[in-house]
């Protein structure tokens, strides 16, 4: 996972089970759009939000120019994936989504949101020869609102058929987990489901990048000097011990004192190598 300018380096969310929550079998979310059987699997177990947020009503446009509402992915699973062509991590996770969106088109829309600085011809360029098989739009003001708290990438949110934010993955994930959230919630695949509390507690893990440090400012860097901070920060190790980079420190211990001055040296001589 890396860190973003305010995004970063492979992370979980982790949640906390709600007391006394039991688990249920669950899995007849879409059922409606198809005559496919359901598949009964109550060894498998699947997390989600307990009383998920609905998204608030947006319209951004893809790169081809298309409106997308999000009230077009009322009825359908929706991944909304934030990635950068920059982001190894999110380079690594894009064939997997491309199998994803092939495999489930009747009952899956994924949305790529890119975060990058560059223009869009550059990553429409990117989108093109990789063959991504879902629209791509560009990280605006809108959607930052919409879908809080991305500062590591790749970050996925997970939005049911009525398109309520069920699950937030930071980072690279195993492409079976998206797989049975996505057949539960579509209504193919009745496994057990926990409703966990979101913390709202995220430690950057499976090789997230982090776009955002926590007590380090990247303002007035230009685009290719914090594009070298965070390739620093997601590498560098800190050297209070943890056997983390800088980034993953900061993240997941804000509280250490050694990592934010390495952090803050790190970004000023970059600062200063005009």
């Amino acid at each position: 996972m890396k860190l973003i300018g305010s995004l970063s380096a492979a992370a979980f969310l982790f949640v906390v089970v709600a007391a006394g929550a039991q688990p249920a079998l669950r899995g007849d979310a879409t059922r409606s759009r198809s005559a496919e059987p359901v598949r009964q699997q109550p060894d498998v177990t699947v997390r989600f939000v307990k009383n998920p947020a609905p998204v608030p009503s947006l319209t951004v446009r893809d790169l081809e120019g298309r409106s997308i509402t999000s009230a077009s992915w009322r009825g359908k699973v929706t991944l909304v994936n934030f990635w950068a062509t920059w982001c190894g991590p999110c380079r690594a996770e894009i064939p997997a989504l491309i199998a994803l969106q092939a495999k489930y088109r009747d009952h899956l829309q994924i949305v790529g949101v890119s975060v990058d600085e560059a223009p869009p011809d550059v990553v429409k360029r990117f989108v093109e020869v990789n063959h991504i098989n879902y629209p791509v739009v560009m990280l605006t003001s809108e959607l930052r609102a919409a879908f809080p708290g991305v500062f590591a990438l790749p970050t996925t949110f997970v939005l049911d058929a009525q398109v309520r934010a069920v699950q937030r993955h930071v980072g690279l994930l195993n492409p079976i987990v998206y797989e049975q959230e996505v057949q539960v919630l579509a209504g193919l695949l009745k496994a057990r489901v926990e409703e966990v509390e979101d913390t709202g507690q995220v430690l950057l893990v499976n090789a997230a990048q982090a776009t955002s440090i926590p007590g380090v400012s990247l303002d007035g860097l230009t685009r290719a000097q914090k594009r070298t901070a965070l390739e620093r920060l997601n590498h560098d190790k800190c050297t209070c011990g943890c056997g983390l980079t800088l980034a993953q420190c900061r993240i997941n211990d804000p509280g250490c004192d050694v990592s934010l001055p390495l952090a803050r040296k790190l970004v000023e001589q970059i600062r200063a190598a005009r």
